[in-house]
This record gives structure tokens, sequence and C-alpha cells, in this order.
């Protein structure tokens, strides 16, 4: 029996010993090594920091306005609460001690930045709360290492960025919760191989507009949980028919949070419209969009990779997965014989490199033995050639181009044009005739007739019907040459088409 630090230890020696003294000193050497590795361990795991609480193998340290990790940390903590301080940085490999830690809270404090190693051999952690602090953006160092995480928690924060394979390492994760931060943009498609993601919070942030297509090819499994409520997103027809579809199917994400689904109209925050309401002002988007969303649509280049997943809603575990190519050819895990089409665990399809006659149609059958219960999903590949580097302009900017050439060679031969005739081009100005040519004309606004009008000057205005009026410079009707204003319709007739001259009264 040994006391040290108030802990009893206890040694049984058995009868060998005493029958056999060779024996003897054997194991006497053996339990002083026993002895003295006991109380060695026992010395370093109950170096507990004053601040904190100690229990077991958890580690409290809550509202103790800590500036800095408090030192040593006990080896032996599996969980280990430092929330409601005033920490500002993680600094590299402040947890290589804890290779056994389970679960850290760090939520509540005022944490900015982190060292690209503050995670550095804590492989076995699985629950991370780095909420309620001022974190600006997630890089995607900071997480590789964390292969069993399962669940991080980013909510409120000041998050605007997120690199996108910031969570492409978590293998393991089954839940991400971003909500209440500032991001304007999300890498979805990194998403893709997060076999075991269920659950990924991005309400409550600034985007204003979603990536239908990339939503669109997301596996089932995380459309059911992928949250996008409470966002500042503008109207628009796309959105209206992904949210719907998703309603449909019956998702969580939708049905859940049916009514703070809205958007802005033309982007005004006071004009809000909810989305999957009846009367929701989206009647001019037609229905049939909905069978045109890229759901299950992939584009591929020649000679490169694809992955294909079985959008399913059934759990890996105890599910198998069969494939059928555009071949109608069967094809079962793990693929077939060269390796050019490979089945994940996950029941994912990869063609390692794509061929032009890879396009079709590619089905998936998943079954789930214990749940008696199967899924089918399909998938449309189409493989195109890589376009060649000289091809600089795309057919809409060529057509516009053709169109502004057109419109200023229109113009050129409209205005431009040179004459070929110098003297039609530059005519001579009209010289008006003399007064006494048309006397005839001038006579009928004169106040007196000239005096030598004769029969034939009377003959000659009897069916006049168009007055013309030129300068008068001579004769007579230079003292009265002011034209005489009509005073109605009936006089005007009259003394036109009178065949006696005008006298004035």
């Amino acid at each position: 029996m040994y006391n040290q630090m108030g802990i009893t230890y206890i040694f049984w020696v058995s009868d060998t010993m005493i029958a056999c003294p060779w024996m003897r000193e054997w194991e006497e050497k053996l339990l002083f090594i026993l002895i003295m590795g006991t109380l060695a361990g026992g010395s370093i795991s109950f170096n507990c920091p004053s601040s904190c609480i100690c229990a077991s193998d958890l580690l409290s340290c809550v509202r103790q306005n800590l500036h800095q990790v408090p030192k040593p940390l006990p080896s032996t903590s599996v969980s280990v609460d430092l929330s409601h301080n005033n920490l500002s940085h993680l600094h590299s490999h402040w947890l290589s001690s804890l290779s056994r830690l389970h679960t850290l809270r760090l939520s509540h404090n005022h944490i900015r930045q982190m060292s690209a190693h503050a995670f550095h051999n804590t492989t076995s952690l699985r629950y991370l709360d780095l909420s309620s602090n001022l974190l600006q953006d997630i890089r995607e160092e900071w997480f590789k290492n964390l292969c069993e995480l399962e669940e991080l928690l980013l909510y409120n924060n000041h998050i605007g960025y997120v690199d996108d394979g910031a969570f492409t390492k978590l293998n393991s994760i089954q839940k991400i919760y971003l909500s209440w931060n500032l991001m304007t943009n999300f890498s979805f498609q990194s998403m893709q191989n997060l076999s075991n993601l269920r659950t990924l919070d991005l309400s409550s942030n600034r985007f204003l507009k979603l990536p239908v297509e990339e939503l669109s090819a997301l596996p089932a499994f995380i459309k059911n949980g992928l949250y996008l409520h409470n966002n500042p997103l503008t109207c628009h027809c796309a959105l209206y028919a992904l949210l719907t579809h998703w309603d449909n199917r019956g998702f969580s994400s939708v049905v859940d949070f049916f009514e703070a689904h809205t958007c802005l109209y033309m982007g005004n925050p006071r004009a809000i419209v909810r989305i999957l309401q009846t009367q929701n002002g989206f009647d001019n988007c037609s229905l049939g969009k909905l069978q045109r969303l890229p759901d299950n649509g992939l584009q591929v280049l020649v000679g490169k990779s694809i992955m294909m997943t079985c959008n399913t809603s059934l759990p890996q575990e105890n599910t198998t997965y069969l494939w059928i190519l555009p071949t109608y050819e069967f094809l079962a895990f793990p693929g077939n014989s060269n390796q050019s089409f490979r089945i994940h665990p996950n029941g994912s399809l990869e063609i390692r490199k794509a061929e032009i006659w890879n396009a079709g149609f590619y089905l998936c059958i998943a079954v789930n033995k214990w749940l008696n219960y199967n899924s089918t999903h399909e998938v449309n590949v189409t493989v195109h050639y890589p376009k060649h580097e000289g091809e600089t302009f795309n057919t809409g900017l060529t057509t516009l181009l053709g169109c502004v050439v057109s419109l200023v060679l229109v113009f050129i031969y409209l205005y431009m044009t040179p004459c070929n005739c110098f003297r039609c081009c530059f005519k001579h100005p009209h010289t008006p005739s003399p007064p006494l040519e048309s006397r005839g004309q001038s006579s009928i606004l004169c106040g007196t007739p000239p005096a030598s009008e004769g029969p034939n000057s009377r003959r000659a205005g009897i069916n006049r019907h168009v007055v013309f009026l030129e300068p008068i410079k001579e004769g007579r009707c230079e003292k009265n040459s002011k034209v005489i204003q009509l005073q109605s319709d009936s006089d005007s007739a009259s003394s036109v088409f009178s065949d006696s001259p005008i006298v004035p009264t």
C-alpha cells in the first residue's frame, strides 16, 4: 500500500514470490517499474489550471475572463470548455498534448484569427464550437486534419468568405452551422463528396442570388438539410422553381421553414414576397420550368474525370448500389475490371477518363434490406470536346459586331456617298421672275387692277384655283402690297374664286 497526493495505491503480492526466491527478485523489479509508472502518470493527470475545474476527463474554464489559454492543460482531457471568455487568438500547437480530445467549446469569445496549426494533434475531435466569435473568413488549412469531426458550429460570426476547400477534408462531418453571418456566396459544389453531411445551415446571411444549377446537382440527402431561408434573395422564376421542386419532394429544409422562404421583388427591401404561398406574384412563371431544372444533368470534357452521385435519401449503412450504364450493362461495387468505372462506398459512380461514347443516361438503383426500401436515380451525362485556344469570340459577340458594322455601312451609304456629277450637286440659286410676267397672279391680291389689263387678262383668272405669291417690286400693287387677312372661310373662297377682281372697300 502506498499513499501519494491523497490517493492510496494497493499492490498485491502473490504466494509464488515467497515460495520461489529466484522468481521473487524478478517480480520485485517488475513491480518497481509498475509503481514508478503509476506514480508518474498520476502526477501528470492531476495538473489542473487554477482558474478551471477538472473532473475526471473534463476541463471547464467557463466565464473566467481569460485572455489566454491556461497552461498546462491536462493530457487526459476529453472535453474542454473555454466558452464565455476573452480569447482573441488560437496559437499553433496549443492542443498538441490533448490527443484524446473529443469535444472543444470556444463559443462567446473574441476570436478573430487562428493559426494554420491551431488544431494540430486533435484528430479525435468530433465536436467543435466556434460560434459567437469575430471570425471574418474560413481558411482551407484550419480544419484539414480533423478527419473525425462530426459537428462544426460557426454561426453568429462575421464570416464573409469561405475557401472553396475549407470543408472538403472533413470526411466524417455531419452538421455544419454557418447561419447569422455575412456571406454573399458559397461553393456548393465543394459539398458534393461529403457523403455523411446531413445539415448545412446557411440561413440568415446576405445571399442575393443562388446558383440554381449547383444546388440542383447536389445529392438529395444534402438538399434535405440545406437551410437557405431568411436571406435577402431577389425574386426570379428559377428560385421559385427550385424551392417549389424541393417542397414537392418533401425536403425538411423547405417544409420546416415554409413561411420563412422569402424574396425581394426587384430587390426592394420593402417588397417582401413569400415564395411558397399560393398568391405570391409568380403567376407568370411557368411550372414547366420545374422539369427543366438541371437536377440530374452533368457535363464533362473528353479525357476528364466525372463523379455522379446516387441521389437518394437512403442512409449509406446497409445500402447496396447498382448502376446501369447507357449500354445497358450492369455495374456493381467496386466497378469494372479495368477501373475505368469505379463505384464508391457511398454509391457515387466515377468515370476516370470520359470518352465521347460515355455520354447518355445512367441509372442508379439503391436497395436497403433493413428498411425494405429501394430508390432509383437517373443522371444524364453529356461529353464535349474541348474548345480550341484560338476560338476567342463567341456567337453572341460575333452577331452583335456584325450588326454594328452593318449599321455603320448603311449610314455611310446614305449620308456620305460621293457625287459624280458636279453640276448636279451644286445647282445655281433660282432667280425670281419679273413681276410683270405674271400679272394675273399678282392682280388677284392687288387693291386696284392694273391699267393694262384687258379682256384676255380677265379670262385668265376665271378658272384659277391656286394662288402664287411672289414679291412685287414695281407697279401699282406696290402701294397695297399687304395681303388682306381673310375674315372667314366663305369670304376667302369668294375672293379667290370670284370672276371679278377684288376691289377694296
